[in-house]
C-alpha cells in the first residue's frame, strides 16, 4: 500500500463511518447482509499503521505530527476492533474522537500540499477587499 492509498483508504472510511453511525444499528455481532463496520475499521487501522511506519524516520516536524496522530487513531481503531459487538453508537463516537479528527485534518493539509487539486482553470482571486464595502 502506498502512501496516497492510505490517505485514500482513512478518508474514504471516515466517510463510510459517518454513514454507518447515522444508521442507528444497534452493538451486535456482525452476521449477515452488511455492509459492516470492521472491514472499514480494519483497513483504517491498516493504512495508519502503513503511514506511521512510512513517515516515521522523517525529519519533517508535520510529517512525525502525523505519525504520533496515526498512532492515537491507531490506537483508538484497534480498541474498537477488540470489541465483540460493534454498533452505531460506538463508531458515532470513533468519529467524534479528537485523534481520529486530528488525523483526518492533518491527511487533508499534508494531501492537498504534497498533491494540490488542480480545477483547470487559471487563478481567480477570490479575496475580500474591505475597503470596498458591499456590493
Amino acid at each position: 500500500m502506498d502512501l496516497a492509498k492510505s490517505i485514500e483508504t482513512i478518508e474514504a472510511g471516515y466517510e463510510f463511518l459517518l454513514a454507518y453511525a447515522a444508521q442507528g444499528r444497534p452493538a451486535a455481532a456482525e452476521t449477515g447482509p452488511g455492509p459492516h463496520a470492521r472491514p472499514t475499521i480494519e483497513g483504517m487501522a491498516e493504512a495508519m499503521q502503513h503511514i506511521a511506519m512510512s513517515l516515521s524516520a522523517s525529519e519533517d516536524a508535520f510529517e512525525l505530527v502525523i505519525v504520533e496522530d496515526c498512532l492515537k487513531a491507531g490506537a483508538a481503531l484497534k480498541f474498537l476492533l477488540a470489541q465483540e459487538a460493534i454498533g452505531s453508537e460506538i463508531v458515532d463516537n470513533l468519529n467524534a474522537s479528537i485523534h481520529m479528527r486530528a488525523v483526518l485534518t492533518d491527511l487533508f493539509l499534508y494531501s492537498e500540499a504534497i498533491d494540490p487539486l488542480d480545477t483547470g482553470e487559471q487563478e481567480q482571486s477570490l479575496s475580500y477587499d474591505a475597503t470596498k464595502g458591499s456590493e
